[in-house]
């Protein structure tokens, strides 16, 4: 599955940084490590790869802002490293547009299933299984919610006839909801539908992505329901 895939991992630490870049190289990987944000963004910029790894506080430019910088040029998948499970700076790196997060210290083994993971649901070698059965459950074509349209067959989102630019894991979990309109999705559900997550994960991945759609489609169009989870409004 990795042979052909490009990591850019961008961590100040001299060991962590030689340490991982061995270990993803050893399943397959290309890797491009950068010490710094600067450095990392040029590579970025320069390179074009599948998937970036950013460590939270790097000098120069750090993850969050590295990562709201590459997140207005491309919508690669983006997994943000931080030492601290508590930490604001996760919610930061959600909120500027990461897909998901991986605290330090971290085993190669679990860091490469998540970057697996990202990379299923961006459709790289396997493709991304779960958004096509979504797109499928809903019978194709366009649905319209209001004044929000959704074409599940050319992956495109209007509101109010205007193009919505959403990312992939926005639109998978638009798709999720969409499938099953008035239906409260639990955030375990969500965490394992859109997140391809086989064990259990941190629901504020769930929150801050739910949160970042409303503001593109509508704070109004997804309910959540206390104790449960999320619904689209029928």
């Amino acid at each position: 599955m990795a042979d052909q895939t490009h990591v850019l991992f961008v961590e100040d630490d001299d060991v962590i940084r030689e340490a991982t870049q061995l270990a993803l190289e050893r399943d397959g990987f290309v890797v491009t490590a950068m010490p710094d944000g600067l450095s990392g963004l040029a590579a970025f910029r320069a390179d074009r790869p599948d998937i970036a790894l950013l460590d939270v506080m790097v000098p120069g430019l750090d993850g969050v802002s590295l990562c709201r910088r590459i997140r207005d040029e491309s919508t690669v998948p983006v997994i943000m490293l931080s030492a601290r499970a508590d930490s604001i700076d996760v919610v930061l790196g959600l909120e500027a547009g990461a897909d998901d997060y991986v605290t330090k210290p971290f085993d190669g083994a679990v860091l490469v299933a998540r970057i697996r993971a990202v990379l299923r649901r961006f459709g790289h070698a396997g493709g991304a299984a779960h958004a096509e059965e979504a797109a499928a459950s809903v019978n194709g074509g366009t649905l319209t919610f209001g004044d929000l349209e959704i074409d599940t067959e050319g992956m495109e989102v209007r509101r109010t006839g205007q193009p919505v630019a959403l990312t992939p894991t926005e639109m998978r979990l638009l798709l999720e909801f969409s499938a099953v309109p008035g239906t409260v999705l639990s955030r375990d559900k969500l965490l394992e539908r859109v997140w391809d997550y086989g064990w259990g994960g941190d629901t504020r991945v769930v929150d801050v992505h739910v949160q970042r759609l409303r503001t593109k489609i509508g704070q109004d169009r997804i309910e959540t329901v206390r104790g449960f989870g999320y619904k689209l409004k029928a």
